[in-house]
């Protein structure tokens, strides 16, 4: 069974399945290390928008989520270079899509060793999607 949340900005009402919020929970206790870096410069609106970390949206979790702009981010590790993964994650990116949820991937390597780049292109990333709203 689906639920329903409403979004502030947008007011877009997405379903979620409240059978992933535990194990959301648990994805934010473990934390790799990647997100855990990333969270750090993106966390108390410190890029004026405001981010969640592993937020059920239908039957998926996504990694990072800000309600407002309807953007999600993933960090793709290692595994995520296997072809199989990349369908996976392909068609899960066209399910959300579908409901007006916005993407934008970052590798884990990126993460680690060129953050500043990633908090660069997710300023741009946030830009426009605001100037989409105007």
């Amino acid at each position: 069974m689906l639920y329903y949340y409403s979004h502030l900005m947008k007011n877009k009402i997405l379903p979620y399945n409240p059978k992933l919020k535990d194990i959301a929970k648990k994805l934010r206790q473990q934390g790799i290390l990647s997100e855990v870096l990333l969270w750090k410069k993106i966390k108390n609106k410190s890029l004026e928008v405001e981010f969640h970390r592993q937020v059920p949206i239908d039957n998926f979790i996504v990694d990072f989520y800000c309600h407002e702009l309807m953007l999600a981010i993933e960090i793709d590790g290692n595994s995520h270079l296997n072809s199989e993964i990349q369908i996976k994650d392909r068609l899960r990116q066209d399910i959300l899509e579908e409901l007006g949820v916005n993407f934008i991937r970052f590798s884990d390597l990126d993460i680690k060793k060129s953050m500043n780049s990633v908090i660069q292109a997710l300023q741009i990333k946030i830009e426009e999607l605001e100037s989409d709203d105007l």
